[in-house]
C-alpha cells in the first residue's frame, strides 16, 4: 500500500489509482515519518523554540513556515523545556531533515550533538561559537550608533540597560556594542544602571521596578529586546511613571505591537521577515550540499524613532 502511494516505479498505474481510491474511501493519510523512511528522505524542517508565547518567536514561525513550503519543506515546532528529552533525540524520532536553532547559548551542547549524528541545522539570530554551522544573525552597530548619538543630542548622560542573558551570542554582542559606542562618546554603564535577564516581558517588568527604587536612576533604558521593553512600559504605567517624560526606553527587533498606536516604542529594527526567510534557504541548500562551506548571513540594522524617546527629565 505505501509503494502505490508513494508513486513507486513498479506499482502499475491500474493498482495505484485502486490503491489511492480505497485510501480516499477510508480516509486514510500516509504517515510523515514513515514516509520519509520508505523513500530514503525527509522534507520536514523543525525550529527549536523555548517559549511559544515569546512574541519573537511567534513572528518569526510565519514567514519560516512560508519560505520553507516554498522550498517543498514542511515546518514542525518542537518546544524546549527542563523537562524535555534531548534535542536530538526529538529529531530523529520526529523523522526531520534538519533543524533551526533559535534558542541555543554559547556553552549548549545541542549543536554538538547534532553534529555528531550528522543532522543538519542552521543557527537563527544566535551562534555557538565552538561548532561553526549555517548562521543568519544581525549586526546591532548601525542602529545602536544611531541610538546613541540621538540620546547624545537630547542631552541624556544617564543611560541604563536591561540586556539579555549573558550566556547568548544575542546578548552578549548587543552588550559590548552599547558599551564600545558609549565609550566613543565620552560615556559608561554605571554598574548600578545595568541588569541581566532573559529576553522575556517579566525580566522588563521586574527590571525596571529594580531600577525605579534607587535613588537618581538613568533616564534613558536600552532594553535587549522589545519583548523586554514592553515590560518595561507596563512596569512604567503601572508605577504612574511617564515615558518618556521621566525615563525614555529603547527596544530592539521592531517586532509588529511595538509600532502600535497605544505602544510606539522607539526601538532598533531589522528586517524579521528576510532573517527568518535567509535561515529555511541556509538550511534546505545544506540538505542538498552537505559537503558546503558553512555560511553566515548578516544583516543590518537602524533606528526607529516613535514616542518613548526624549529629552531627559529636568
Amino acid at each position: 500500500m505505501s509503494r502505490a502511494l508513494t508513486d513507486h516505479p513498479r506499482v502499475s498505474a491500474a493498482t495505484k489509482r485502486k490503491v489511492r481510491e480505497a485510501a480516499l474511501a477510508l480516509g486514510y493519510s500516509t504517515n510523515a515519518i514513515g514516509r520519509a523512511l520508505s523513500v530514503g528522505r525527509s522534507n520536514r524542517i523543525g525550529l527549536v523554540v523555548a517559549d511559544l508565547d515569546n512574541q519573537f518567536c511567534a513572528n518569526m514561525i510565519g514567514p519560516l513556515h512560508d519560505e520553507l513550503e516554498r522550498l517543498d519543506h514542511e515546518l514542525v515546532l518542537i518546544t524546549e523545556s527542563a523537562g524535555s528529552a534531548p534535542l536530538a533525540e526529538r529529531v530523529s524520532a520526529h523523522g526531520l531533515a534538519g533543524v533551526v536553532l533559535s534558542t541555543t547559548t554559547v556553552d549548549s551542547i545541542q549543536p554538538a550533538r547534532l553534529r555528531d549524528r550528522e543532522v543538519p541545522f542552521v543557527y537563527l539570530n544566535r551562534t555557538a561559537p565552538s561548532v561553526p554551522a549555517d548562521a543568519v544573525t544581525v549586526d546591532p552597530e548601525p542602529g545602536v550608533r544611531a541610538v546613541v548619538a540621538e540620546a547624545v543630542r537630547l542631552g541624556h548622560a544617564r543611560i541604563g540597560a536591561i540586556f539579555g542573558p549573558r550566556n547568548t551570542s544575542t546578548g552578549e554582542l548587543r552588550e559590548q556594542v552599547v558599551r564600545t559606542v558609549l565609550d566613543e562618546h565620552g560615556l559608561a554603564l554605571a554598574q548600578r544602571d545595568v541588569l541581566h535577564g532573559p529576553f522575556d516581558f517579566a525580566t522588563g517588568r521586574e527590571g525596571f521596578r529594580t531600577l525605579h527604587e534607587r535613588a537618581g536612576g538613568p533616564t534613558l533604558l536600552l532594553c535587549g529586546n522589545d519583548v523586554v521593553a514592553h515590560g518595561v512600559l507596563d512596569a512604567a504605567a503601572g508605577a504612574g511613571v511617564p515615558v518618556p517624560g521621566h525615563v525614555s526606553v529603547v527596544g530592539f527587533d521592531d517586532l509588529p505591537v511595538s509600532g502600535w498606536a497605544m505602544v510606539r516604542l522607539s526601538t532598533i529594527a531589522y528586517d524579521m521577515d528576510e532573517v527568518a526567510r535567509e535561515s529555511a534557504r541556509l538550511l534546505v541548500s545544506r540538505l542538498r550540499a552537505p559537503g558546503a562551506e558553512p555560511a553566515h548571513v548578516v544583516y543590518p540594522t537602524h533606528y526607529v524613532a516613535r514616542s518613548t524617546v526624549a529629552e531627559p527629565r529636568a
